[in-house]
């Protein structure tokens, strides 16, 4: 293996839509039952397929009115549903770069959250020698067509570069494009397989 390829949220970076409804709705039962049935994350999933927010939240906001406000909230302050980098991984990114390790990203993200979260964040992505984001190419993992698109735009061979992801059947459709899977609990379980492979 000569190359890493990570997904992005809960994997280098912590996301959950408590992070911004939870100031919001203070009582838990109600901020509980707003996100298993208003904005849940299948709906969210559409934008990182490439449906732009005015679609999907004017679509919401006529099934939920009473929720209009707080669906509307959705898009402007995505950037508060991530909660920064998971422990150790800016490490990991920073010694996997400082080794010459060329690094990668595959990501569901939708391409209008992902251009300012991106901007936000160069620190870490100006480290990536390209990004795949599932919203601009219009295709998801763990559909076989995004990692087939990335192993030709990464210019990688089956068995060459280890792919990290939070979601199994994500790590398996990997698998299956030729990637090594490593299904991601925590970084210093992912250090030692870095380590192991000789990556670091």
């Amino acid at each position: 293996m000569r190359a890493v390829v990570f997904d992005v949220g809960n994997v280098l970076y912590d996301w959950d839509p408590r992070y911004l409804y939870a100031p919001l709705i203070p009582d838990r039962s109600s901020l509980d039952r707003f996100l298993a049935t208003v904005v849940t994350k299948e709906w969210h999933f559409q934008h990182d397929a490439g449906r732009p927010f005015a679609e999907t939240s004017a679509e919401l906001s006529a099934l939920h009115p009473e929720h209009r406000d707080l669906i509307a909230l959705w898009g402007p302050r995505f950037a508060d549903t991530i909660g920064g980098p998971l422990p150790g991984m800016v490490e990991i990114v920073e010694a996997l770069d400082a080794a010459g390790v060329p690094l990668y990203a595959i990501t569901n993200f939708s391409e209008e959250f992902w251009t300012p979260f991106r901007a936000n964040e160069a620190a870490m992505f100006d480290r990536f020698r390209d990004i795949v984001v599932s919203g601009t190419e219009r295709m998801v993992k763990p559909d076989a067509a995004i990692f087939d698109l990335a192993m030709r735009r990464f210019g990688l061979g089956a068995g060459e570069a280890l792919f990290i992801d939070d979601r199994q059947d994500n790590v398996e459709a990997a698998e299956r494009a030729g990637l090594v899977g490593h299904h991601f609990q925590d970084a210093p379980t992912l250090r030692r397989t870095l380590e192991r492979a000789g990556l670091l």
